[in-house]
């Protein structure tokens, strides 16, 4: 048998194991996430093992490889991509997005710019294109392919032990089995509905990125300003102690002047609602919207 006629029947298997395990699990509504959100990125949804602490849950191999770290799929000690992030072990490929500013809105009245590294790490799950296993390092000696950095790789991702070869991203990402095959409405089994963090390209409907804040913010203008500047980084010190904690909505400079991105509004490790050991903000944001306090933090309505 040919590899690829081989490779193709061992993932029609997987996914059909796949769907009958799931509309075992799943059926029915959608279901609240098992994790607890509290303590560390391990018990959240950033957890892309997706065992959820002190349960066994295998249905998601078929779609990505278990690594079974949690920080290896955005993050490697060694060999890391050379991108302005900590330790970057993701794919990032390059992928041009439909814009804000290209609604003509009137309103808009600061430049957009493509999304700058601190929204592209964000978007290298998010916008459904790439697999959520493909890095650069894999676990163990012997299994890293530099080339993964910019490039996804089904041939050096199947080298895992085990692999099912699904690879599969939010949407189509990879070819393999997609997140949404199964975590959207109207298919079955009725898993989790995802779609709400199926961002894709067109970026037109979300709240700007890569969108220049207003230098002359402040008093008597539509914009608070972030008082605290460090290097590329711009935030609000909401508690004065000349450190971007991650609580504090900020703003980077990559390039084109302090600009708003996916980073500003969230943190990826997600916030604690009240000290360490409470539950996270939902969707990892820095500050909560409660009262639409995270978007007054910037603007001045």
């Amino acid at each position: 048998m040919h590899r690829k006629t081989f490779q193709a029947s061992r993932y029609a298997v997987a996914f059909a194991l796949m769907v009958i395990t799931l509309g075992w699990v799943w059926a029915g509504p959608d279901r609240p996430t098992k994790f607890t959100n509290q303590g560390s990125i391990s018990n959240t949804r950033h957890n892309m093992t997706q065992r959820v602490p002190g349960l066994n849950n295998a249905t998601m191999d078929p779609s990505r490889n278990d690594y079974g770290e949690v920080c290896v799929y955005c993050h490697t000690p060694h060999g890391s991509s050379n991108v302005a992030l900590p330790l970057w072990n993701r794919t990032i490929t390059s992928t041009t997005y439909t814009t804000y500013d290209a609604l003509n809105s009137s309103t808009l009245t600061q430049p957009v710019t493509q999304p700058g590294i601190n929204s592209l790490a964000c978007l290298s799950c998010h916008d459904g294109q790439t697999a959520i296993d493909s890095i650069i390092n894999m676990p163990g000696s012997g299994r890293s392919n530099p080339a993964q950095a910019t490039t996804q790789d089904n041939a050096f991702l199947d080298t895992w032990p085990g692999s099912l070869g699904g690879h599969g991203g939010l949407d189509s990402g990879g070819g393999g089995v997609a997140c949404l095959s199964c975590h959207s409405p109207g298919n079955q089994p009725a898993a989790t509905d995802f779609t709400a963090f199926y961002i894709g390209t067109d970026l037109r409907n979300d709240h700007p990125i890569g969108i220049t804040f207003p230098t002359n913010a402040g008093p008597g203008t539509e914009f608070n300003e972030p008082g605290t500047i460090q290097g590329n980084l711009r935030w609000f010190d909401f508690n004065g102690n000349g450190r971007a904690d991650k609580q504090e909505v900020r703003l980077y400079d990559t390039g084109d002047g302090f600009e708003v991105e996916c980073g500003t509004c969230h943190d990826p490790h997600g916030v604690p609602t009240a000290g360490a050991g409470s539950t996270f903000i939902p969707t990892f944001l820095r500050i909560s919207n409660t009262g639409s306090g995270l978007c007054l933090t910037c603007h001045n309505k």
